[in-house]
């Protein structure tokens, strides 16, 4: 799929507080490689693949290889790998990197059980030294490809231990050129508000000098400012606000630079854009799975419309595009 995946520079890819970058947050079953080409198309900065699991990719796995496809177009794209032993950590990043990425990114914050369960994504947190040794085994397996090493993680397990002020020196001291925070602990999982004090710290950290990136509940322009102004942050990680959402990054762009708020998108450029969407996830997937994998977007390009709710249940009937375009229509025109 991909030869290469040219940046101008490790110092510029990653973006500064006066030049921020906007990056699409990686999801499982979300991020796929269509879904990151239509962001990509609405202004993304950086694309990071779905987390994929160190063991699968040493034991040839077809799904994860494919999940690190990409298209040169798509560049600057990671690729991002999860894992809890070194051994595997440090050859599934071999396996990534000769994909030829921008960057490898380890996931050390996955807080679904069935990973932290293992010592991998967030689970780590709880053993910030291992945390660390890993990461500079993997940072040490690449150093010779001179492909670059970072981190996505979380404040800490709980709000008994909020490590990451230290943890973030840490992994900078053993090598990383970049890491990516999210401001909630494992315990938290997605449920009340992102907390961005300790991303702030991290960013003032006098002994910090490699770029922090801000996740965590930023789903429109202003939030996006509030939270760069605050923090200080090098760019922003955008996640869940992108699902059926691919235009959330030329509005925060726009927003960043004029201040003005973008009208969200009528109703007959969400089912363009739908349905587009729909028609890519069948090229890369084929007619059966790319119709199931369409019906997680059905919400997020129809937010906020009157009158979807029946519409969506027909439309969550159906994998075939076709019905799933006539379904569309009849919406539309019962809308005009």
């Amino acid at each position: 799929m991909t030869d290469g995946n040219p940046v101008d520079s490790v110092e510029t890819m990653f973006g500064t507080p006066a030049a921020p970058t906007l990056w699409l947050s990686p999801m499982e079953g979300v991020t796929d490689p269509p879904f990151r080409h239509i962001c990509k198309g609405y202004g993304a900065d950086i694309l990071v693949t779905e987390f994929i699991s160190s063991e699968a990719l040493i034991r040839n796995a077809k799904k994860s290889f494919d999940k690190m496809a990409f298209e040169p177009s798509d560049a600057p794209t990671a690729i991002q790998i999860f894992g809890h032993d070194e051994k595997s950590l440090c050859e599934a990043a071999e396996l990534a990197a000769a994909r030829k990425p921008a960057f490898v990114d380890i996931n050390w914050g996955c807080p679904v059980r069935k990973v932290v369960s293992k010592g991998a994504g967030a689970g780590i947190l709880r053993d910030i030294p291992r945390m660390v040794s890993v990461t500079a085994a993997v940072v040490r397996q690449l150093a010779p490809l001179g492909m670059p090493v970072t981190v996505k993680t979380r404040l800490g397990w709980d709000f008994s231990d909020l490590p990451i002020v230290e943890a973030a020196e840490r992994l900078q001291d053993v090598g990383i050129a970049c890491i990516g925070i999210h401001g909630r602990t494992r315990s938290q999982l997605y449920a009340g508000e992102a907390d961005y004090t300790l991303i702030k710290a991290v960013k003032e950290n006098p002994r910090m000098r490699i770029p922090v990136i801000a996740n965590g509940d930023i789903d429109a322009g202003p939030k996006a400012k509030a939270v760069l102004d605050y923090t200080g942050a090098d760019g922003l990680l955008i996640g869940r606000a992108a699902m059926g959402n691919p235009w959330i990054f030329t509005q925060i762009k726009h927003y960043l630079s004029t201040g003005e708020e973008l009208p969200l998108p009528d109703l007959a450029t969400r089912k363009a854009a739908c349905l587009a969407h729909f028609a890519a996830l069948v090229a890369h997937y084929g007619p059966v799975v790319g119709g199931q994998l369409i019906k997680i977007h059905y919400s997020g390009y129809f937010k906020g419309l009157s009158g979807f709710k029946p519409f969506k249940a027909q439309l969550m009937r159906t994998a075939d595009y076709a019905e799933a375009a006539d379904i569309l229509e009849e919406y539309r025109l019962s809308m005009a």
